[in-house]
């Protein structure tokens, strides 16, 4: 697979990655990020595009073989990043609040970090 995010308002970061598949993409609706505290906090987080009408879309995660690492998790969305907050904070998703940061995508080692959609 591979992840392109190019320098956007969303996220100052340009990346080009490749990863080896290991199994398939599932939806997530919430990350523990480390990015604040080294305790880490769970956040709601989405896809992040150039749509002006509707910039959210879904945010996935599938496992990927990571050289010098081994088994990962890696985090991607949209073609501008993801977009964060922390799940206490109510607001809509908007580029402009101080309660969110964007991300090009996210790489753990940890399942328990992940906390996926819930299926029908």
């Amino acid at each position: 697979m591979f992840i392109e995010v190019e320098q956007n308002p969303n996220c100052e970061t340009s990346v080009f990655l490749r990863f080896k598949e290991l199994g398939p993409a599932q939806r997530l609706r919430q990350v523990k990020s480390y990015e604040r505290s080294s305790r880490g906090e769970w956040c709601d987080v989405v896809g992040w595009t150039d749509n002006e009408a509707r910039p959210e879309c879904q945010a996935m995660v599938q496992p990927v073989e990571e050289s010098g690492r081994g088994a990962a998790y890696v985090v991607y969305g949209g073609t501008w990043g993801l977009r964060l907050k922390p799940e206490e904070v109510r607001e809509p998703w908007n580029l402009d609040s101080p309660n969110q940061w964007g991300e090009a995508y996210m790489l753990l080692t940890d399942a328990h970090d992940l906390r996926l959609e819930e299926s029908n």
